[in-house]
């Protein structure tokens, strides 16, 4: 059986993915493989972005770039099976390695930044990288502008790279907030690809250090709440706890209810169906409570089928 099977009569034509993080990445990676026919966009957070030894990094459009390459490492972000040998010397002449860089994954740094530095926006040059991968979906930055995402704690104001691998997300999170989205323009193509869409997917990332950063862009929101075509929202919290990352102790901190429900109150105004794990099947009436449909079906996308048998039943909600 093709992974194509078992999905609906008709794709849509256009599908647009707003994403951040493993879970933008593979669902991203699922609607490619359910529906190779439709026009996939995947609309990325860049507030994860920082400079490492002078290189800019974008932690979560690599993430969907090598995902959607076939190249992730088993943690979904890096490439697999790669090495660190330049890490390893780096911290032996006395740099710091808290933040670990492949060897390939470097070359990707390296290259985006002569494009940078060139004067190239980063909307072309996630395309070029795109292009070189042999990438067919279109990734596109949130906005070519300086947009990252700063964590209030207790001990102080970290940058997100700070909080999540330096510190290891241990950190109470008393804010986030978006210093630079005052100025941030939508990347070109961005609020085009959410106003044409024929299916618009919300990925189940962190509500607040990925999907939070896309809406702070100016128009982004806006766009969301116009579209015309159905929006659904992937919970990124199953059973009470996040499939991956911080997500759950930022509800608990920033005090919000620690459920997919808490998610789906989050969300109202974005979506028309939110989407349930199965093991939340008893939350579905409280989440048309709140006048979204609740969609309930299997949202682990521990291996590549799975990805694509959740895409199909998200793909399902579409009708010609």
């Amino acid at each position: 059986m093709s992974e194509n099977s078992g999905g609906p009569d008709r794709a849509p034509r256009r599908v647009t993915v707003l994403a951040g993080g493993v879970g933008g990445a593979r669902l991203a990676d699922g609607v490619a493989r359910a529906s190779p026919g439709s026009e996939l966009t995947v609309v990325v957070n860049v507030g994860d972005d920082f400079e490492w030894q002078g290189l800019r990094v974008s932690p979560d459009l690599d993430s969907v770039l090598y995902t959607l390459a076939g190249r992730e490492g088993v943690e979904g972000w890096g490439i697999s099976g790669d090495s660190t040998v330049v890490l390893e010397a780096l911290a032996a002449l006395g740099g710091e390695d808290w933040f670990r860089i492949g060897d390939r994954d470097l070359a990707t740094h390296l290259r985006r930044t002569a494009l940078l530095q060139a004067g190239r926006p980063l909307s072309e040059v996630t395309a070029e990288l795109a292009s070189a991968l042999d990438v067919g979906a279109r990734l596109l930055p949130v906005t070519d502008d300086p947009h990252p995402t700063l964590i209030a704690t207790d001990g102080g104001e970290l940058t997100f790279q700070e909080y999540f691998v330096r510190r290891r997300q241990l950190d109470e999170v008393r804010a986030v907030r978006f210093p630079g989205a005052e100025g941030a323009r939508p990347a070109p193509g961005v609020l085009a690809a959410i106003a044409e869409a024929d299916l618009l997917l919300v990925a189940p990332s962190n509500p607040f250090v990925s999907i939070a950063p896309l809406l702070a862009v100016a128009g982004v929101r806006g766009a969301i709440e116009a579209a015309r075509a159905p929006r659904l929202a992937v919970s990124p919290i199953v059973g009470g706890a996040a499939v991956k990352g911080p997500a759950a102790a930022m509800l608990r901190s920033l005090g919000h209810e620690v459920s997919a429900l808490g998610v789906a109150r989050l969300l109202r105004g974005l979506c028309d169906v939110f989407v349930l794990d199965e093991v939340d099947r008893e939350l579905a009436p409280a989440v048309a409570d709140l006048g979204l449909e609740p969609l309930v079906t299997d949202t682990m996308m521990i291996d590549r089928p799975r990805r694509a048998a959740l895409a199909r039943a998200l793909l399902g909600r579409w009708r010609p």
